[in-house]
């Protein structure tokens, strides 16, 4: 059993919704409409560092945060994939695996910027690009599914 915080929301709930869950961490889909296909891998147990894990628990994060980066590019298609592992405000072990695009509201910028584009005055172009993002979705959770059962045979 993995030691767990009471005072952690990681530790509580999911994070967001649940896409795949393993023994060891679990990859969440994270509900903004602004940035379709944002992901989360996050260790289940409560530890705050890359260097509080074993050798093999980072490789197996790591891997995990490769599948989902992979996984992202093959199906969303996106100008950029950001990865980030903050944990300032949750410090309970976990990466952002953020799908970019250009006419996005924050970019060039990392999404906790100030945006450069208010809410609802983006460009239609964009619109409508996102709007294809988010029919591939349903594609993308199955095969990041599909990815992560494949790894623990590897």
């Amino acid at each position: 059993m993995s030691a767990r915080d009471p005072n952690c929301p990681l530790c509580q709930e999911d994070g967001g919704t649940l896409l795949w869950r393993g023994p060891h961490l679990r990859i969440i889909e994270v509900a903004d409409a602004d940035y379709p296909g944002f992901t989360r891998v996050i260790w289940n147990g409560h530890l705050a560092e890359m260097t509080s894990l074993s050798t093999h628990g980072r490789d197996l994060l790591m891997r995990a945060v490769y599948v989902a980066e992979e996984t992202q590019q093959s199906i969303l298609s996106p100008d950029k994939i950001n990865l980030a592992s903050l944990g300032n405000m949750v410090p309970h072990l976990h990466w952002h695996v953020i799908p970019r695009w250009r006419g996005d509201r924050h970019f060039p910028d990392p999404i906790w910027a100030p945006p450069r584009v208010a809410a609802g005055a983006e460009s239609e172009e964009w619109k409508e690009q996102r709007a294809g993002v988010e029919a591939q979705l349903p594609r993308y959770r199955n095969r990041l599914v599909e990815a992560m059962n494949a790894l623990l045979w590897h």
